[in-house]
């Protein structure tokens, strides 16, 4: 058995600008396939446009709300949704709300710079 312990895990700031906890990693914590991390997005923040070439990744919001960019589309967020950004898609956050914009990210294969561009 893996498992990770919250407040053991320091956040750090990602290359599109949000605050991450890696909460399970392969590079961190021996699992194989997959990453899952709890992202921040400060309020009046945003993240930069950026998108993953090999990466799925699923989004789930937890707390606050924003504008989520998506390719072409431009849609709200708020706790409770779930969005699923296909590889080579651009996409960023905004938070629109008056508390942090929190949300799980599942990515697979496991979460990588480098295979982060930015746009």
């Amino acid at each position: 058995m893996i498992r990770t312990t919250y407040k053991k895990i320091n956040a750090y700031t990602t290359k599109d600008g949000s605050d991450i906890r890696e909460l399970m990693h392969p590079q961190v914590h021996g699992n194989e396939k997959q990453s899952l991390a709890e992202a921040i997005v400060k309020i009046n923040g945003q993240t930069s446009l950026h998108k993953h070439e090999l990466t799925e990744e699923i989004y789930h919001f937890t707390v606050g709300r924003g504008l989520m960019s998506y390719g072409d589309e431009v849609f709200e967020v708020s706790a409770g949704d779930t969005v699923c950004i296909e590889p080579g898609t651009p996409h960023k956050l905004k938070n629109t709300g008056t508390v942090p914009l929190k949300l799980l990210c599942c990515c697979v294969p496991p979460y990588s710079h480098e295979d982060t561009v930015m746009l």
